[in-house]
């Protein structure tokens, strides 16, 4: 039996206790995080939903449940219709939805940790034009019935190598502190996981598949800082590497922290800083500046010696999956073989090299029908076999010291009909079509999503996901501000100019609902491009990842000779990079997948 309604109805009753009408449950944490610790997986929790985006409305005789097309399949696999409607976004938000639906006089809570100041002005709105009321809480509902609610990670604080981080966190910090200046601010609070560690040169394990501890940093004029965090995480080794200039100290003290800043001019994100930290600001006399948070461009900017080690980690995680590729190949039409076996058979050939810290995110393999659900995640409940006739899907990364990664690729199971080839094909031309791109700089990124999509469009085919996120360096595997995604598309909002140094993905799709999916993702750099008589600087993309791309899906006759001619030249670099890393039976077989497609 589903546990689910009866925690549904655990919740209600207690909103009913608390004089509360509804409740909003996001999928995030303290610190606006997209990935979060498992003790923050309160949406999942209630709902069944293992996606990793979402939030839902509890009402007292109704209950919605907010996805964006990545996961409308999803969704409805793993929430009850009796009990959940769907409601897909962007197109309706949870404000909509509550200005549609909440009655005059009903007291909506809400966690005011659990959300910006931005969303709480819009729901308080659309509640105000129904006579309703959004009310902040202060304890979470969900904590109170959820019993076996698991405690905060206890994983250490660890220290992240100068040398591969590129500068010193005194260095960084200086950098912060000139920034206040500029602004004529006296601090700054940095909320976001990925930012303080960044900032520190300092890695941790509180979120599965993300190196950050859970902590708050607040940093001075003269860029001393406050660390938050729980004080048994940070060891002998991270205290000298901090230094005396950053003050380390409880994490169950950052809110009453907040309250000494009357008359001073604060700084924080209102896209990352919560509600709560805004109101506590303001309640006692701080001035805030409303503001991205300063590390948040300088950690999307990689550094030289950041670049470096992408290109090693690229190198030694190529590799492996080019093994993976060829096992499937070899193993997966005989039968036998399932989504979980896949997934760990690529695991134990990353773990070869000795250097993985762990995988990026939860590895998508996805074989048939699954493949259609773009962040399908397998569980033991859902596990298929890999079967001939269908497209298995792989989307995965490592995490390494000198890097994170993240590629995909499609692997035909037998034959491939003709057309799962010429939707293959047409994805690979969107995926070449934005490589070879060339733009000047200060092009906003989602200004080239349209690049990708013209060969589905000709069909009329498409997507429902944005073609590119940035990527951390040895961090999340999703990070901003780049992206290359429109506005009207899930990934997409406000754009931002793409700038040399930065990291994206470049993975176009294409998904038949109940059949396959199809996905080509490499990581590429932004670069300059010299380009004689050019009137204006230029930018492209270097294409960072080594893997082959299925020849057999590939119908030569859609491609142009100048398409070609990169696949070609893509295909000899994956072959003279991965080539000497390899064992001389999966050398041969690559030096195969890598012939000129041209002769095919």
């Amino acid at each position: 039996m589903s546990p689910y309604p009866a925690r549904l109805a655990a919740l209600r009753a207690h909103l009913s206790g608390q004089e509360l009408d509804g409740f909003v449950v996001p999928l995030t944490d303290e610190h606006m995080s997209e990935y979060v610790g498992d003790y923050a997986q309160r949406l999942g929790w209630l709902t069944g939903f293992g996606g990793s985006a979402g939030s839902a409305v509890v009402l007292k005789t109704r209950a919605a449940i907010f996805t964006d097309g990545r996961y409308t399949l999803q969704v409805r696999e793993q929430v009850s219709a009796d009990d959940w409607d769907y409601v897909p976004v962007p197109a309706t938000s949870i404000a909509d939805w509550l200005g549609a639906h909440a009655r005059a006089g009903d007291r909506i809570g809400y966690d005011p940790w659990l959300h910006t100041r931005g969303w709480v002005a819009d729901a308080q709105a659309a509640l105000a034009d129904r006579g309703a009321t959004l009310v902040a809480v202060e304890a979470n509902p969900i904590d109170a019935v959820w019993t076996d609610r698991p405690a905060p990670s206890p994983a250490p604080m660890a220290v992240h190598d100068d040398a591969l981080a590129g500068a010193s966190s005194a260095q960084k910090r200086q950098a912060v502190a000139e920034w206040l200046a500029g602004i004529e601010a006296d601090a700054v609070v940095l909320s976001a996981l990925d930012s303080i560690a960044w900032l520190l040169n300092v890695r941790g394990g509180d979120v599965a598949h993300t190196p950050v501890t859970l902590s708050y940093a607040i940093v001075g004029r003269d860029g001393t800082t406050d660390l938050f965090v729980a004080p048994d995480k940070v060891g002998d080794a991270v205290h000298q590497h901090l230094g005396n200039a950053v003050r380390v100290r409880d994490r169950a003290d950052f809110a009453s922290a907040l309250t000494g800043y009357a008359g001073q001019r604060v700084a924080a994100d209102p896209e990352r800083a919560v509600a709560a930290i805004f109101a506590a600001l303001e309640r006692d006399g701080a001035k805030v500046v409303a503001t991205r948070d300063p590390v948040v461009l300088a950690k999307a900017i990689k550094n030289p010696a950041e670049v470096d080690g992408h290109r090693a980690a690229s190198v030694r995680d190529g590799a492996a999956l080019t093994r993976f590729l060829r096992w499937v190949e070899a193993e997966c039409p005989k039968g036998g073989q399932t989504e979980l076996s896949a997934a760990a058979r690529l695991l134990a050939l990353r773990e070869e090299s000795g250097l993985l810290k762990d995988v990026s995110f939860s590895t998508i393999s996805a074989t048939g029908a699954h493949g259609a659900s773009p962040h399908y995640h397998v569980t033991e409940d859902s596990n298929a076999p890999i079967e001939l006739g269908q497209l298995f899907l792989i989307d995965s990364g490592g995490q390494y010291a000198d890097g994170t990664t993240d590629v995909t690729r499609v692997m035909p199971i037998g034959d491939p009909t003709p057309e799962m080839r010429d939707r293959f094909t047409r994805v690979l031309k969107g995926h070449i079509g934005l490589a070879t791109a060339v733009f000047p700089d200060g092009t906003l990124g989602g200004h080239l999503d349209a690049l990708a999509r013209r060969p589905l469009w000709e069909a009329g085919l498409d997507y429902a996901h944005g073609t590119g996120h940035g990527i951390g360096a040895y961090l999340a595997v999703h990070e901003g501000p780049q992206r290359i995604a429109a506005p009207n598309y899930p990934g997409g909002g406000p754009m931002e100019p793409l700038r040399a140094g930065m990291i994206l993905s470049n993975e176009p799709g294409y998904y038949k609902a109940g059949e396959y999916g199809i996905r080509i993702e490499n990581l590429v750099l932004v670069e300059p491009r010299d380009i004689p008589g050019a009137d204006r600087a230029m930018l492209g993309f270097e294409t960072l990842t080594f893997a082959p791309i299925e020849r057999t899906l590939i119908d030569a006759s859609l491609l142009t000779p100048a398409e070609r001619d990169w696949l070609d030249a893509y295909h000899a670099r994956v072959l003279a990079t991965l080539g000497p890393v390899l064992d001389a039976a999966t050398r041969d077989w690559l030096t195969a997948k890598c012939a000129p497609i041209a002769h095919a």
